[in-house]
Formats: C-alpha cells, sequence, structure tokens
C-alpha cells in the first residue's frame, strides 16, 4: 500500500509539472547548440579539435525521416543506419539519443556515430524528441521510450534483435538514456500511445557525459543565479521550487536490482557525469556490469570530434559485444 502510494505521488508530480505554464515554453525551436558551436567552444582549450564527417558505406543504408509517433499533429521523426547485407541472424539495435540541455541540440549531429557504428554491423537509429521550447518534463522521457516501442514494433524489418536494444546518448541524451534504462517497466514514464503493444524496455546503456543525478553535491545543474538554466527549463520549475521532481528524473534514484549493464564514455569536465561513483556502486552491488572510460584533458563535446570520436566507436563496440556476448 506503500509503495502504491509513493508511485500515486509520484504520478501527480509528473502531471502537475506537464500542465502548469512556464515562459520557457516558446514553442520556437532553439538552434544555439549545433555541432559548429560546439566546435568553437571546444577548440578554444583543445586546438586539435576536428570535425568529423558523415561516413557513406557501400556496405549500409540509411532512412530518413520516419515519423515513429504522432502527438496530435506533432509527427517525432528519426532515421534508421543499418546494414545493407540481408541476414537470418538478428542485430542489435542502437537508439542514439542528442544532447543539447534539454532544449536545443539536433538529430543530424550524430549520424556520423550512427553510419560508422552500422557499419560495424549494428542497427541504429536517431530520434527527435520534445524539446523544452514545446513541452516540458517527462515528454522527452516519453518520446524516448516511444522510439524503442517503435523499434520493437518494426524489428523484423531492421532484423533487430528485440533483447538487444541499447539506448546511447550524450550529455542531456545521456542523462534520457540512463532514465530510460533505469525505468524498465515503470508506467510513470511510459506515456501514451505510439506503440503500447509493445514493451520500452531496453538491455544496455551507453551514456556519454549525461548527469546522473539533478540533486546529487557534484550536479552543476540548476543554477538560475545568472539565467534561468537549462534543467529549471525543461522542469518548469526550480530545484527549490520542486526538488521531488528533481529527484524523480534523476536515473540514480532509480538505480538498482533492475538496472541494466552501463558504459560511461567522459569528458574530464566532472560534473557533466554527477552521481556516477554512486551509481557504479549500485550496480556493483547487484552484479551488473559496468565500465567506465575517461578522455583526460577533453572538452565536453567531445564525441562530436576527432581525435575522440574514433575511440569511442570502439569503446562502444568493445561493450555491446561483452554485454550480448558476440
Amino acid at each position: 500500500m506503500k509503495q502504491l502510494f509513493i508511485i500515486a505521488v509520484a504520478f501527480l508530480v509528473v502531471a502537475d509539472a506537464t500542465a502548469q505554464s512556464w515562459p520557457g515554453l516558446t514553442g520556437k525551436p532553439d538552434t544555439s547548440y549545433n555541432t559548429n558551436a560546439a566546435y568553437r567552444n571546444s577548440v578554444k582549450s583543445n586546438p586539435e579539435t576536428k570535425y568529423v564527417e558523415e561516413f557513406h558505406s557501400a556496405n549500409t543504408r540509411e532512412k530518413k525521416g520516419i515519423v515513429y509517433c504522432s502527438i496530435g499533429e506533432r509527427k517525432l521523426l528519426l532515421d534508421a543506419f543499418y546494414p545493407k547485407a540481408k541476414t537470418k541472424k538478428k542485430r542489435t539495435a542502437i537508439i542514439i539519443i542528442h544532447g543539447g540541455g534539454w532544449r536545443s541540440g539536433n538529430r543530424t549531429q550524430h549520424y556520423p556515430l550512427a553510419q560508422h557504428l552500422a557499419s560495424l554491423g549494428y542497427v541504429c537509429f536517431t530520434p527527435e524528441y520534445r524539446l523544452s521550447t514545446e513541452s516540458l518534463y517527462p515528454a522527452a522521457v516519453n518520446d524516448v521510450k516511444a522510439a524503442v516501442r517503435w523499434v520493437k514494433e518494426n524489428a523484423k524489418k531492421y532484423s533487430v534483435d528485440t533483447n538487444e536494444i541499447a539506448v546511447l546518448g550524450f550529455s542531456a541524451g545521456g542523462q534520457l538514456a540512463a532514465l530510460t534504462g533505469n525505468t524498465n517497466g515503470n508506467a510513470l514514464f511510459e506515456g501514451t500511445g505510439c506503440g503500447s503493444k509493445y514493451s520500452s524496455n531496453v538491455q544496455a546503456i551507453v551514456d556519454i557525459d549525461g548527469t546522473l543525478t539533478f540533486v546529487h553535491p557534484e550536479s552543476g545543474e540548476g543554477d538560475d543565479s545568472k539565467r534561468i538554466s537549462a534543467a529549471t527549463n525543461w522542469f518548469g520549475a526550480s530545484k527549490k521550487d520542486n526538488p521531488e521532481l528533481w529527484k524523480q528524473a534523476s536515473p540514480l534514484t532509480w538505480a538498482g536490482k533492475n538496472s541494466v549493464p552501463t558504459l560511461f564514455i567522459n569528458s574530464s569536465v566532472d560534473r557533466m557525469h554527477a552521481g556516477r561513483n554512486d551509481y557504479i556502486k549500485i550496480l556493483y552491488e547487484n552484479g551488473i556490469y559496468t565500465d567506465v572510460k575517461k578522455f583526460e584533458n577533453s572538452p565536453h563535446h567531445f564525441c562530436l570530434f576527432s581525435p575522440w570520436f574514433e575511440p569511442t566507436v570502439k569503446y562502444i563496440d568493445d561493450f555491446l559485444k561483452k554485454v550480448f556476448k558476440k
């Protein structure tokens, strides 16, 4: 009974968040975070930063602009990158979630990553999700889970093994990936419609510089002293005004025996992986595999650029082969 009460309260917190008015809901896309802006930021401290061009292989195919969920008149899109060769053997799928402070960014920023991983035999999907100019938390989480369900619904078409789905994200996308993977079967985050016949459970997480908690002493999210923070805009409430909401959205809150194997790939910016050590401890205690790869003296945006992009691809490939025993 106590557990049901907690779930009911949590549901009400989510419902209140999505219903409230917030000045950050402009209805206009925020394009301030993009690959060029990330490059200009990174090259200041890391002059070795180099662009990664899109990678078009004769052995892979791409389908772009696929509608994976419709919410009223809003059509959410994703792109598919997959091996060209037909096979009876099912393949591991990777859902790649972009960053941008839950407010900006674009799925196209991870086309090179999806292309390289597809060339290694993975089926990759790059979904968009509703940003905080359009919808408050937990809309983005609902969208990611809807994308997982779409992948399962279309598994046969893309030769996907529905027991081998990894959710991967960078920055805000890393937080969304970790939250998605730690709330398997949790109705609070499912949303409504869009492939509801299918489970949104995933079997692995790759968190690239995404926070594990908004309410940890290590967390840098929620400082509104100079301007409204990205997280405050996403929640539609400050950490002080609604701490329970911030705790609810923290993957660390849900970590436990039902968590899935997790790979962390991190920059040298410590606040971008707040709560990681506490999370790892929980996974160790429950016998769940986890690993950390860290690039010393690297910028937050490292995974978008060389010389970090290439080893990032290898780390992901090695991790998934180990987890899924390939």
